[in-house]
């Protein structure tokens, strides 16, 4: 077996040798603990029949655990800085494909449909940068990307805010909106230890499991997430408050949020936060016909 990337000797060698430095704006944070890398592909559960996508291989660290356990992996790397110095740590892998693209433009159905023809069981593993994990998470959800799951490393502070229930500080649009698709749980923290550069914030690595099907039928699930982030606006109001200030034409309709409440069969005087996802399912399709435009 190849000898690993992601030790602290190995990897100051390899940005040594390429002369690398670290760019803030894309949140580049390598990982240098094996036994970290071996527990995320563990809780991805990659066999050889398994096709992955990663985001961000940096250096190759976690791409070279993924590429011993999977059938194929496609790395998606938006700095071109690094295709040579990947070139050179991951050449013992011919299953490896990077792919120098911001993944938030890619077109994931095609890539799926190109580099994994045949495949039936698909996930998501990366070291994600933190300033884009939200909008990286959602692409995958709302584009219906044909995945088994997600196990992501990214800031503690966001795998809380995801995997929250009801009635917590944490809980928010986000969690209704990921929790909608996917099984959500903390598999592990990470300390800020294994890290060069060390980031500023704790990490926690969440797998994200889809799930057999939504927790509620609604008629438009834009419109359900557009409800969600409206009753969040200001977490201290009612819900009454959030959506007359938050849907369109809400203060001159009033009586029509009020009406979508009854047929919710929902207090207006509750926030947001107290709702299950659930409820806020009733709630969007009762306001619906009348806000959905």
């Amino acid at each position: 077996m190849n000898k690993d990337i992601a030790t602290p000797i190995r990897t100051k060698e390899i940005l040594q040798k390429h002369g690398f430095s670290f760019k803030k704006s894309l949140g580049q944070n390598f990982l240098i603990d094996p036994n970290i890398l071996r527990n995320i592909v563990g809780h991805a559960e990659v066999t050889d029949q398994t096709g992955v996508i990663e985001i961000g291989p940096g250096i190759g660290a976690l791409t070279e655990h993924l590429a011993r356990s999977a059938k194929k992996v496609v790395a998606f790397e938006i700095d071109g800085r690094l295709l040579p110095v990947l070139e050179d740590t991951l050449s013992p892998y011919d299953n490896i494909e990077i792919i120098n693209q911001d993944i938030l433009e890619a077109d994931l159905n095609k890539v799926i449909e190109e580099q994994f023809e045949g495949y039936d069981d698909i996930v998501v593993v990366a070291n994600l940068p933190y300033y884009v994990t939200t909008p990286i998470i959602m692409k995958f959800l709302l584009g219906k990307v044909p995945i088994r799951a997600m196990v992501i490393m990214m800031q503690k502070e966001v795998a809380d805010r995801i995997t929250a229930s009801p009635s917590t500080k944490a809980y928010g649009s986000l969690s209704i909106a990921v929790q909608y698709y996917m099984d959500a749980e903390v598999s592990m923290i990470v300390p800020r230890t294994v890290f060069v550069p060390q980031p500023n914030v704790e990490s926690a690595v969440l797998k994200l499991t889809k799930k057999e099907e939504a927790p509620v039928q609604v008629i438009d699930e834009d419109f359900l997430f557009r409800v969600a982030r409206g009753s969040f606006v200001q977490r201290r109001k009612t819900l009454l408050n959030n959506l007359q200030t938050s849907l369109k034409d809400g203060k001159a309709k009033k009586q029509e949020i009020l009406q979508a409440f009854k047929v919710a069969e929902m207090d207006p005087g509750r926030r947001g936060e107290t709702l299950s996802i659930e409820e806020f399912g009733r709630l969007a399709n009762a306001l619906y016909p009348e806000f959905k435009n």
